[in-house]
């Protein structure tokens, strides 16, 4: 289950969307140098308003390059960096990873799963109708998430498109990802 980072993408302010970049650098404990989500203690805004000294385990958030393709279908244009995602991967089932999971991005980085995103409303602003997308139900009825993961750094390093993404799964029971 062994990938590909297709894109990578960083932000200094708060904004919906991240632009692109050439590399990130993560910082172990810390996430994507620069980012405005970096840091050893809560950054989401909502968050922060109930909480600010609980731990950031949304350091680094991850989402799957075949999203875009599946949105499409449904005739929304959504690109990497778009849904505000700092790593964009490619031929990596994030959504089935167990929490603990860990992905070596690149020579040195390593990040660890620690949950699902929460979808917001800021989907729909950025597209009307889009959070219908990423939020639905499974053949059994239950709410499924798809807008991606969210990790924390354990080895910090460069990370660039192109570079290999190799999955690791922790040792013990799997334990479904639910959001953080």
């Amino acid at each position: 289950m062994n990938g590909t980072v297709a894109a990578v993408s960083s932000n200094g302010t708060y904004s919906f969307t991240k632009p692109n970049r050439d590399s990130i650098t993560l910082i172990a404990g810390h996430g994507v140098e620069g980012d405005v989500h970096a840091g050893t203690t809560v950054k989401h805004r909502f968050r922060m308003a109930k909480d600010p000294s609980q731990p950031n385990l949304r350091q680094v958030h991850l989402i799957h390059e075949e999203l875009f393709a599946e949105v499409a279908e449904a005739g929304f244009e959504v690109a990497a960096g778009q849904l505000g995602e700092n790593v964009t991967t490619r031929g990596v089932d994030l959504l089935g990873l167990p929490v603990g999971a860990r992905l070596h991005l690149g020579d040195e980085a390593v990040v660890e799963v620690t949950g699902l995103r929460n979808p917001c409303a800021q989907i729909d602003g950025f597209q009307k109708g889009l959070m219908k997308q990423v939020v639905g139900r499974d053949a059994d009825g239950a709410v499924r998430f798809r807008s991606g993961i969210m990790s924390v750094v354990v080895t910090g390093g460069v990370v660039r498109p192109g570079d290999p993404v190799k999955v690791e799964l922790p040792q013990g029971p799997h334990r479904p990802l639910e959001i953080v």
